[in-house]
């Protein structure tokens, strides 16, 4: 049996342990914390006009800056302009092979049904292997690129068959809508948009050629910041149970958001399917080196490159941080 002094010294420890705690989750609460977002990016989209991370962190300073696509928002990220930002299979891959400084930490389920091949209603094009010789539009770096390598590859046509044209998706579709080039490859709410309007027809979606997946990318700092990631996981998870369960209102904040139309808004959604945040599983690291891979092979990243030397999880940077203490 412990004695009162031993349990009035134990106490006294806890105590100080709890404000030790305390001290450090307020120092590293308080560094300001950069989120960058595309208007696909639904999680992150709903996070902020929720303002769920600014009451979970309040004592930091969140702020959030939007981007075209994965690769603009990574190339912020590699430059220190924003910490933390989600984007397709693509953007990494290239980032990676560049020699930019980021790190995979975390993933949201498959999104198969998000992304397009699109030609013209009238197009002659019926079939992929009608894309030989074609001008395609398509954001470079982008999970946009990896469909249309994995579609030319299922169709057997060479990457120098086609003839690609390297837009941001606004620039791409007035491409497309004025017949300067005859195929969009494009994601979704673009997608949406497009198929919503009437004026596109779908020659293959990414089932089937891409996982269309989901990924979150942090600077080194935020990487080996395990409590913060936990807190942003959390929210992001927490912000995907609130979807679910409140479409009508998704919908609605949503189009706010981002000037779509709600049919728009409406027809994103159904190819959605729940997105929790969790840390990349070995399977999806795997599945992830397949795209750096088929990158590498066609000439069109720099140099061949290993994902898992860039992925990064919440319990690898705790006990990083438990071991320089």
């Amino acid at each position: 049996m412990s004695s009162p002094t031993t349990d009035t010294r134990r106490t006294a420890l806890k105590i100080l342990a709890a404000t030790a705690a305390s001290w450090w989750y307020g120092a590293r609460a308080a560094e300001p914390l950069r989120i960058g977002f595309q208007k696909g990016s639904l999680n992150l989209a709903l996070l902020k006009s929720l303002g769920l991370l600014e009451k979970r962190l309040a004592s930091s300073t969140v702020s959030w800056v939007e981007f075209p696509a994965g690769p603009q928002l990574l190339e912020a990220l590699a430059v220190g302009s924003v910490d933390f930002g989600a984007t397709g299979d693509s953007p990494p891959v290239f980032a990676q092979a560049a020699g930019k400084e980021l790190f995979y930490v975390g993933a949201e389920p498959s999104k198969p049904d998000g992304s397009a091949v699109l030609v013209k209603p009238e197009a002659p094009l019926k079939a992929l292997t009608d894309l030989k010789g074609r001008r395609i539009a398509l954001q470079k770096g982008s999970s946009a690129h990896f469909l249309l390598v994995q579609a030319l590859r299922q169709a057997r046509l060479q990457w120098t068959d086609i003839q690609p044209v390297y837009l941001p998706p606004a620039d791409a579709r007035a491409a497309f809508e004025r017949g300067a080039v005859d195929a969009w490859v494009i994601w979704d709410p673009y997608y949406a948009a497009a198929e919503v309007d009437g004026q596109v027809r779908v020659l293959a979606t990414s089932r089937g050629l891409t996982g269309n997946n989901t990924f979150y990318l942090a600077s080194r700092r935020l990487a080996h910041d395990a409590a913060t990631l936990r807190v942003l996981f959390g929210a992001l998870t927490d912000t995907d149970a609130w979807v679910q369960a409140h479409r009508k209102e998704t919908a609605q904040r949503f189009a706010e958001f981002s000037g779509l139309g709600l049919a728009t808004v409406h027809r994103f959604l159904e190819r959605r399917q729940p997105s929790p945040v969790a840390p990349l599983t070995p399977a999806l690291v795997a599945e992830q080196q397949k795209v750096a891979d088929a990158f590498a092979q066609l000439g069109l990243i720099p140099k061949p490159i290993r994902v898992a030397d860039i992925v990064r999880h919440p319990e690898q940077a705790l006990a990083q941080n438990e071991s320089k203490r």
